[in-house]
């Protein structure tokens, strides 16, 4: 029979592919700001709460915090990688203002990040408390990562459009989630079993919109498409126009 300690670990490993693969997920979006030059409407408080989160497992997932915790570290320190890489670009191609905002957010979550480590590594003895500690500070923190499919959400309803919410990021949070909470369950680890839990929730909404507002998606973005082309149509007979006059 296979015993709990293979089950978890194999689940562990699972679930590390599968969060790296949804930190990569988003990787189309970041080509697309690449190549238009701008970030349009997309918004940086995804990214921004994933590297502070991500910061904060890291944490939690160290053997001085939280022991047998180590896949959990190792998914997160890809995370904080790639979402610092996210940021970077996002940052090279953002306005002067929202460049200096999300400079400055970014700072501030390394700077709590490491006085964190500071203090639980100076003021608690025990790894029992500090897991605590570190636990529910992350679970706290999850409510600007829950702030951030939310506000998503928001303007999936608002626009009737899921254009700036991608499917891949929707769909690799819900099997993140799963993965992760039946992780915590061998052997039950609230820290980590509540946020995931919720995350999963939180996924099978979003496919739920997606499914919701796909047809009209299309519709709007055909509709664009065309106004696009009646302009540049518009456009070219005003050039004929002016250059006939200039020929008389």
């Amino acid at each position: 029979m296979v015993s709990e300690e293979v089950v978890r670990t194999s689940l562990g490993v699972i679930g590390n592919i599968i969060s790296i693969t949804l930190f990569l997920s988003v990787m189309p979006t970041f080509y697309r700001i690449w190549k238009k030059g701008s970030v349009e409407q997309y918004s940086p408080i995804p990214y921004l709460a994933s590297f502070f989160n991500c910061g904060l497992w890291v944490l939690y997932g160290m053997p001085f915090v939280q022991p047998h915790s180590l896949l959990v570290a190792t998914t997160n320190g890809a995370g904080v990688v790639i979402e610092f890489g996210y940021l970077v670009i996002f940052l090279m191609y953002s306005d002067p203002r929202k460049r200096v905002r999300v400079a400055l957010i970014m700072l501030l979550e390394i700077l709590v990040v490491g006085g964190l480590v500071l203090l639980v590594l100076t003021l608690v003895r025990t790894t029992k408390k500090r897991s605590s500690i570190v636990g529910s500070i992350s679970i706290a923190a999850n409510v600007f990562m829950y702030a951030s499919p939310l506000s998503v959400m928001r303007l999936v309803i608002t626009t009737r459009s899921v254009e700036y919410m991608p499917f891949l990021l929707s769909l690799f949070c819900l099997c993140n989630g799963l993965c992760w909470f039946l992780y915590a369950l061998l052997p039950f680890d609230p820290f980590v079993a509540v946020p995931n839990g919720i995350g999963a929730i939180l996924g099978i909404l979003q496919l739920i919109l997606y499914a919701t507002f796909y047809k009209s998606t299309k519709r709007i973005l055909a509709e664009r498409k065309e106004k696009a082309e009646m302009g540049l149509a518009e456009m070219g007979s005003s050039n004929m126009h002016v250059g006939n006059e200039v020929n008389t």
